[in-house]
């Protein structure tokens, strides 16, 4: 009776040092998971008499999964999306031009990894932007840092650097991203001073990182947008030089859905 209860003691004496030790290892490693998680997958472990190599494997698993969710969360919230919007939830019965096989290839983000570029181009309303936010979505998920604005934020903001005297600095911050994704090229048109810092930026990332670009006009009329067809040339021939360009067409989703309404209505 003396010999059981000593060694019932001296186990639970011995898990709470290891329960103890286990705690401070894994504050040290900053792996808060196995702290949580190292405990219910050993009992697990032990009534399904997982190899010493399997527990080990699970407790990882779970600690890399987490920190993966975290760092994800953390870059589309760095990323300022106008509002998260997915792949997934794109109606792609809407925009038969749009090539299922070449989306699915840019939402591996391997572009990014390549710092290729993505063009996409046609009239308002198809949902360009919608594939913008869906696609950088994607390259978060797969580790990348992205950054995302309109192309008037994107002048409003370099303006700002260049008038401060400090365009450059801002230019090296921008690099870091490794995807940046400007949004509605065409709707505005560019003074010359505004004409040459999109060229900059442009410029600037030039097989050093990935830009996406949103455009309602095709390349033909860009010099229209920016006030100068030289300019406008230079930045087209480095945007496409390792570029996928994505031409595409279909109907506004907001005259779809008012032409929708108007079906139902005489339908009444």
């Amino acid at each position: 009776m003396t010999t059981a209860k000593t060694t019932t003691t001296n186990t639970t004496g011995a898990s709470t040092e290891l329960g103890s030790k286990l705690a401070y290892l894994t504050r040290v490693l900053k792996t808060p998971t196995i702290a949580r998680v190292w405990d219910d997958l050993a009992a697990q472990a032990r009534d399904l008499n997982w190899s010493h190599e399997e527990y080990l494997t699970a407790v990882l698993e779970r600690q890399v999964a987490d920190r993966e969710s975290a760092g994800t969360t953390m870059r589309i919230r760095t990323a300022h999306f106008p509002a998260v919007k997915t792949l997934e939830e794109f109606n792609l019965d809407h925009l038969p031009s749009l090539r299922r096989d070449l989306l699915a290839h840019l939402a591996t983000g391997t572009f990014v990894a390549k710092a290729e570029n993505v063009i996409l181009l046609g009239p308002p309303g198809i949902g360009k932007s919608h594939l913008a936010i869906g696609l950088g979505v994607k390259a978060t998920q797969a580790g990348h840092s992205v950054l995302f604005d309109t192309a008037s934020n994107w002048i409003t903001r370099l303006a700002g650097a260049h008038q401060a005297g400090h365009l450059e600095t801002e230019l090296r911050k921008i690099r870091r991203y490794k995807l940046i994704i400007i949004d509605e090229v065409g709707y505005i048109p560019f003074d010359h001073d505004a004409a040459n810092l999109f060229f900059q930026l442009i410029a600037s990332r030039y097989e050093q990182g990935s830009v996406m670009v949103t455009s309602n006009l095709p390349f033909g009329r860009w010099g229209e947008v920016f006030g100068d067809e030289i300019v406008a040339a230079a930045m087209i021939d480095r945007l496409v030089h390792h570029a996928e360009v994505l031409t595409l067409s279909g109907d506004s989703y907001r005259t779809r859905a008012r032409r929708e309404l108007l079906a139902k209505d005489r339908d009444k």
